[in-house]
């Protein structure tokens, strides 16, 4: 192999690496544009979600659940409008500061009419990774409902700056901007 070939390949490598680096991670439940999959979980009681592996209702902060399996009961019971439960569920996540954490604690509250303090719940999530589509996507559908439409569109343009044309975050944005209907997941 020449040393014209050799440097061709791994700068291709190279420029490939760093796109795959640069690129915006998507939690579960970011990019869908269906709504989150249907478990028992809204018929448990409060504090509750459902345990897949014993088919029952436990605590929300009990063992038999992860973060990940909360974090889903959370996506649930906010697309149900079951917020004060999806709130209790958030209370059991381990890292209270994570963005994803905090992404849905300011829907919560934006969805309870509690609108600056979804605002400043929302900065914080951003703050913590301005690459979370998600959380700018609520933000800017916030800033719609709120008739701030033009902070709303700087909330999309953000989302295409970090490469998120097409996401479920920037559809739905985009659509709330055209339309002014917005989501509850």
């Amino acid at each position: 192999m020449s040393l014209l070939s050799r440097f061709s390949t791994s700068l291709g490598l190279a420029v490939m690496l760093t796109a795959l680096a640069s690129a915006p991670a998507f939690a579960a439940g970011e990019d869908t544009t269906a709504p989150p999959k249907p478990t028992p979980t809204p018929r448990c009681p409060s504090g509750q979600i459902h345990d897949q592996k014993s088919n029952k209702c436990v605590p929300s902060n009990s063992s038999a659940v992860d973060d990940k399996d909360r974090y889903q009961a959370v996506r649930e019971l906010a697309y149900a409008e079951k917020y004060a439960s999806a709130a209790s569920v958030l209370d059991a996540m381990a890292n209270q500061q994570d963005d994803k954490v905090l992404t849905y604690r300011g829907f919560l509250l934006r969805k309870t009419g509690q609108f600056e303090k979804a605002m400043t719940v929302y900065e914080s999530a951003v703050a913590a990774n301005p690459n979370n589509l998600l959380v700018r996507s609520y933000m800017g559908q916030g800033l719609v409902e709120a008739g701030d439409l033009v902070g709303a569109q700087k909330q999309h343009q953000e989302i295409l700056a970090r490469r998120g044309q097409g996401t479920w975050a920037e559809v739905s944005l985009r659509t709330a901007l055209a339309t002014g209907k917005t989501h509850s997941y």
